[in-house]
C-alpha cells in the first residue's frame, strides 16, 4: 500500500507541476481508475471472481436453448435423426425426380405403431395413414396387411374443376410428379378418381382425427354414463340411447371448449338444461349440457380450452355433471374415439 501511495504522490506531483489544473485532475483520476481495476481483484482476495466461477459451474454445459439430457440414449437418438433425415431426403427426391408409384406390403405385428413403421420404412406417418385409408390409428389389428409405397405422399380424390396443376398447388406438390406417379397420359383427371400426390401431407385436423387426438377433455372427472344404449337413469325399465358421455364433476367446475370453433347455439330446455353447441372444422359439432351457467355468447369464436361455462345439474339430471356429445356430419359418435 505504501508503494501505491508513493506512486500516486509522484504521478500527482508530475501532473500538477506540468499541466493546467483541469488536465492535472483528469490525468490523476484516469491513473487512479486504472490502478484500481488492476489491483482490486488481488486486494479483494478474488471473491467476486470465485463466486462468478462457481455460479457458472452450476449451470448445464449444453448451451442456451438446447435440450438438456440428464441421461440419454444417444445412439438411439442419433439413429432416429438419421432416419428422419433419410425420410426428408426421400420426400425431396420424390419431387425432384418423379417416379412411378410402387407398393410393398407389411403385416401388422404385436407392438407395431404407425410412427415406428413410418421411421422403419423411411416415410412420414401421413403416407401410411392415407394410402391405407386408416381412419383410426388406435384400431390397427394384428395380421392386418398395409400397403407401403416407395415414396412419400397421400391419396386425394379429384373433385369437379380440379386439374393436376391445382391439386399440385393445393398440396405443395408437382404436376409432373403426380402424372408420372399415377401413370396418367394427359394433364386431365376425371372427378372421383383417387390420385397419389407425391410429397402431399394431411391437414392437422385430419391427422389429429385419425390419431384420436382431435379434442381435449372439456372437464376432468369420472365418466358415469358412456356412449350407447343404457337403462333409464330415472328408474323406468325402458332402455334409451345415450348420444354422449356424462362426466361427473363438482358443481361450478369450469367447462372448456374441447376444440376451437364458433358458438352456434346458447339455449335452455327441460331436458338439456343450460347448454351450448360449438361448430368446428371438418363437419364437427360439440354439445355441452346441464350447465349451471353459460359464460359465452352465441356467435362468438372460442379457442381450444377456453372456458364456456360451469358444471351444473339443470334440466333432466340426477346430479352435477357435464353431458358431452360429439357430432360428425350431423351424426353423434362416441367421444372417446376423438378425445386425447
Amino acid at each position: 500500500m505504501r508503494k501505491i501511495a508513493a506512486f500516486f504522490r509522484g504521478a500527482g506531483g508530475f501532473c500538477f507541476a506540468r499541466r493546467s489544473n483541469a488536465v492535472r485532475i483528469a490525468t490523476f483520476l484516469f491513473l487512479a481508475a486504472a490502478l484500481c481495476l488492476h489491483f482490486l481483484p488481488v486486494l479483494g482476495g478474488g471473491a467476486a471472481s470465485q463466486a462468478s466461477e462457481q455460479a457458472e459451474l452450476s449451470l448445464p454445459r449444453n448451451g442456451i436453448g438446447g435440450a438438456y439430457f440428464e441421461s440419454a440414449d444417444f445412439a438411439n437418438f442419433e439413429q432416429h435423426l438419421a432416419l428422419f433425415a433419410q425420410a426428408e431426403a426421400a420426400r425431396a427426391e420424390s419431387l425432384e425426380r418423379p417416379r412411378l408409384l410402387l407398393f410393398d406390403t407389411h403385416r401388422i405385428q404385436r407392438g407395431d405403431l404407425i410412427g415406428n413403421l413410418a421411421i422403419s420404412f423411411g416415410l412420414n406417418e401421413d403416407t401410411i395413414l392415407s394410402v391405407n385409408s386408416i381412419r383410426n390409428s388406435r384400431l390397427l389389428q394384428i395380421g392386418q396387411v398395409l400397403r407401403i409405397p416407395n415414396q412419400d405422399g397421400i391419396m386425394s380424390t379429384v373433385e369437379a374443376g380440379d386439374t393436376l396443376e391445382s391439386m399440385a398447388e393445393r398440396y405443395r406438390s408437382d404436376a409432373q410428379a403426380i402424372r408420372i406417379a399415377n401413370q396418367l397420359f394427359s394433364e386431365a383427371a376425371l372427378p372421383g378418381t383417387a390420385l397419389f400426390i407425391p410429397g402431399g401431407r394431411l391437414s392437422w385436423e385430419e391427422r389429429q382425427e385419425i390419431n384420436g387426438d382431435l379434442f381435449i377433455w372439456p372437464v376432468s372427472g369420472r365418466i358415469t354414463s358412456g356412449f350407447g344404449w343404457r337403462r333409464d337413469p330415472f328408474g323406468s325399465s325402458r332402455r334409451e340411447f345415450h348420444n354422449g358421455i356424462d362426466i361427473a364433476a363438482r358443481m361450478g367446475t369450469p367447462i372448456r371448449a374441447a376444440m376451437g370453433g364458433r358458438v352456434s347455439v346458447v339455449a335452455f330446455n327441460d331436458v338439456l338444461g343450460h347448454f351450448v353447441i360449438i361448430t368446428h372444422p371438418r363437419g364437427y359439432r360439440t354439445l355441452y349440457a346441464h350447465m349451471s351457467r353459460v359464460s359465452v355468447r352465441q356467435g362468438a369464436y372460442v379457442g381450444s380450452g377456453q372456458r364456456i361455462g360451469y358444471v351444473g345439474s339443470t334440466g333432466r339430471s340426477t346430479g352435477p355433471h357435464l353431458h358431452f356429445t360429439v357430432f360428425r356430419q350431423g351424426v353423434a359418435i362416441n367421444p372417446r374415439t376423438v378425445l386425447r
